[in-house]
């Protein structure tokens, strides 16, 4: 395997987008670094995917939501990869469907903590990596929001909609802030995907029976989420910085 290609870090890609993306990045030409909170054995069959691309992998257990966690995680991939050029800000959870009047604090801290302290936390270690300020050759970081940022979630998860119109506003300031230190930020809106983070909130048949309400009449996949984040991370994507590209079907 050439050990020359650029190196690419992807929360949360043990299952779905993640996996998915990770998959396709291979293919790209990059090597992976696959992050899981906790299937290892998910993960590395991830990983031995893009081993079979011709490509390097290693596996990286991280709660993104620990910055120790993180900081260990990004000193692996320095050590067994190398100098990183790209990341997946994919990791974040969603809870049961619920109104707000039914949700409690412990929920919101959890789901701040993952879905937006953990991509602040692993895109702050990537730009210490990527930037020219600090030595570095540039990169790209794409970040997952959903579509839901724009439509709220009502009577469903607002607090998840809430946690990703934050990483819409993440995702153009930090663009704005490292645009001329050789690092691109974009972020991806996913609409209803068949994906099994469904089930998580309760609704593990969501995608199908949602299919009406989508102006495509179906979910999206994994895969097709997969090809604009790997489009983003690439050099056909050289003068995109800080667009939020909605992958919803029309919705």
């Amino acid at each position: 395997m050439s050990t020359n290609a650029p190196v690419l870090l992807i929360t949360g890609a043990s299952r779905g987008i993640g996996a998915a993306t990770a998959r396709l990045a291979a293919l790209r030409g990059w090597d992976v670094a696959v992050n899981y909170a906790r299937d290892a054995a998910a993960a590395e069959a991830v990983a031995e995917t893009v081993r079979g691309a011709g490509r390097r992998a290693i596996t990286v257990v991280a709660d993104v939501a620990d910055e120790a966690a993180v900081l260990a995680m990004f000193q692996r991939i320095d050590h067994e990869l190398g100098r990183l050029g790209g990341l997946v800000n994919n990791a974040g959870i969603v809870d049961l469907k619920a109104r707000l009047d039914q949700m409690d604090l412990a929920r919101w801290q959890r789901l701040w903590a993952v879905n937006i302290t953990g991509s602040l936390l692993c895109a702050r270690e990537a730009v210490r990596r990527m930037s020219t300020r600090h030595g570095g050759v540039g990169g790209a970081i794409v970040n997952l929001s959903s579509v839901a940022a724009r439509l709220g979630a009502p009577a469903m998860y607002v607090d998840y909609a809430a946690s990703k119109g934050a990483i819409d506003t993440f995702t153009q300031g930090l663009a704005q802030e490292v645009a001329a230190e050789g690092i691109r930020v974009n972020a991806v809106r996913p609409g209803i995907i068949d994906t099994d983070i469904h089930a998580a909130s309760g609704d593990r048949h969501r995608p199908q029976a949602a299919a009406a309400m989508i102006p495509m009449q179906r979910p999206g996949s994994a895969d097709e989420v997969a090809a604009a984040i790997v489009w983003l991370l690439s050099a056909e994507a050289s003068y995109t910085t800080g667009a939020i590209l909605d992958v919803g079907g029309g919705r």
